[in-house]
């Protein structure tokens, strides 16, 4: 999943702020109790997701994928006073494990953690979003986008995670590799959308960063 050397990827960590004691639990626990702990943020793009969040000052972040909760504590940081991070996932172990996080996190009055099936929800979602946070079920990444960007603000920012698949999408794809090829076509997809401009930023598995013009 990690492009750069091991030794340069363990320097740019060293040199990046740490993560709170909550986090850093978290990500031991995630590593413990979960099946794929991959999945998880982790450090590195943890802190940048928490950077971007404080310089856009959100009022409204709607996150894709929650998994234990990690980038969601993370996303919430920059918040303002009243702001809220709406989450939606539908797997129920991981969501009582992000909850029990949440509910420890001085965000726990800010996070809205919703269970069950996001292309549902995500219509019944009555408010404008300044940050989306794509990161679920690969092969839906087009009905994703396609959902959230009539309700992302203009000058908001969309994210999507793992938009380079451990290098996949620059190989040649077999036709039953479903997920790399539905992450080919949503590159592409946000590449030609004159709605956005954007920046595919070759962080850990790859994060696609759009600004809705």
């Amino acid at each position: 999943m990690d492009f750069l050397p091991h030794n340069i990827s363990e320097y740019s960590e060293m040199y990046t702020s740490g993560e709170s004691p909550l986090l850093h639990e978290l990500n031991r626990q995630t590593h413990i109790r979960t099946t794929r702990p991959r999945m998880l943020s982790g450090h590195m793009q943890g802190r940048f997701l928490a950077m971007l969040s404080h310089w856009i000052k959100p009022q409204n972040i709607l996150e894709i994928g929650t998994f234990t909760g990690y980038s969601a504590l993370c996303l919430a940081e920059g918040l303002i006073e009243n702001g809220t991070l709406i989450t939606i996932d539908n797997n129920p172990e991981t969501n009582a494990m992000a909850r029990q996080y949440f509910e420890k996190s001085a965000y726990h009055s800010k996070i809205q953690l919703l269970e069950g099936n996001a292309l549902e929800i995500i219509p019944t979602l009555n408010r404008e979003f300044d940050i989306v946070f794509i990161d679920a079920d690969k092969e839906n990444y087009e009905k994703y986008y396609d959902l959230v960007i009539p309700i992302l603000k203009t000058g908001g920012t969309l994210l999507a995670d793992n938009v380079l698949w451990s290098g996949k999408v620059v190989e040649p794809v077999k036709e039953n590799d479903k997920e790399t090829i539905a992450l080919k076509r949503f590159n592409e997809m946000v590449n030609r959308d004159s709605r956005v401009e954007n920046i595919l930023l070759p962080l850990r598995d790859g994060l696609m960063i759009a600004r809705k013009v």
